[in-house]
């Protein structure tokens, strides 16, 4: 196994002798003696066998083989940092990583802002953004896989904030034949044709939401999947309307009207699993979450 020559400090106060300007204003700064800098860059150099110093008049700078080094140094001696504050954190009960289930139907342009705003604030904890439908987006829930899950639902026994509310339409090629049917269209006349279907993710899914009546049905893994599918003439889907809203005002999709519910509207809420239990990460992550949410609404 290898042993390093040099060590950690010895990087870190050749770095403060740059960045601060010469030895004496580095061991200000670092509360440490100057000799002591001055033993530490020695060293370093005699180690290494490289100079990495030169001083001209009172100012100490980097040469050629300094430079290099000292970039690459930084990057140790961050890494080092983030360690060490990661390490901090744990202690703290700050989780190492969180995981975010959201389901599809989301609008995205609600949750990229919170996560921008997030991520100067993460201490170095990774986030898991999992998309979810259906089922999959209860079982995140109910399992409590998940620290935050966005549902348009709340199971029976949780809390969850409302985000917002969210219109489904029935859309399908302009050429399609369900698009020159004159009027409402019957439920039973939507039966007789193609339906895509966004497959839910659950384990065992149980297809009890949406309508399902059709008896030829095509399931796909996303929204933008069974756009493209329908760009070709083929089927009817129901989908959010931010997904389908610049396609709509291009006549390349068109709204059906249904006779008895030409759309339908989902409430969307943010819920914690483990709302008892939430770590400090997750906490911050929700408030970003509900503040943008907020402000969105309020614009």
């Amino acid at each position: 196994m290898y042993r390093s020559k040099t060590t950690i400090e010895q990087w870190r106060i050749l770095q403060a002798v740059v960045d601060y300007g010469g030895y004496a204003q580095a061991a200000a700064k670092l509360n440490k003696s100057q000799s002591s800098l001055n033993h530490a860059v020695a060293k370093l150099q005699d180690l290494l066998g490289v100079p990495l110093l030169e001083v001209i008049g009172r100012k100490a700078r980097l040469t050629e083989a300094g430079e290099v080094m000292l970039r690459r140094a930084r990057h140790l001696t961050q890494n080092i940092q983030d360690l060490e504050e990661l390490a901090k954190n744990i202690n703290q009960n700050w989780e190492p990583e969180i995981t975010l289930a959201v389901d599809l139907a989301f609008p995205r342009q609600l949750l990229y802002p919170a996560l921008k705003a997030f991520g100067p604030n993460c201490r170095g904890s990774r986030l898991k953004v999992i998309n979810t439908v259906l089922t999959g987006t209860e079982e995140a829930i109910k399992e409590k896989w998940a620290d935050l899950v966005i549902s348009g639902s709340i199971p029976k026994g949780y809390l969850g904030e409302p985000l917002c509310q969210e219109n489904f339409y029935t859309v399908c090629h302009p050429q399609h034949e369900l698009a020159q049917y004159p009027g409402p269209i019957e439920p039973s006349e939507l039966a007789q044709h193609l339906q895509l279907v966004i497959k839910d993710t659950g384990k065992v899914p149980d297809e009890k939401q949406g309508w399902l009546k059709s008896e030829q049905r095509w399931t796909v893994s996303d929204f933008s999947t069974a756009i493209d599918i329908m760009l070709e003439g083929i089927g009817f889907c129901w989908l959010p309307a931010h997904t389908t809203h610049a396609l709509v005002l291009d006549n390349k999709l068109v709204k059906l009207a249904i006779k008895g519910s030409s759309f339908r509207t989902i409430s969307f809420y943010l819920i914690a699993p483990n709302a008892d239990r939430i770590g400090p990460g997750s906490e911050l992550l929700y408030q970003q979450i509900v503040a943008n949410s907020q402000t969105h609404q309020s614009n």
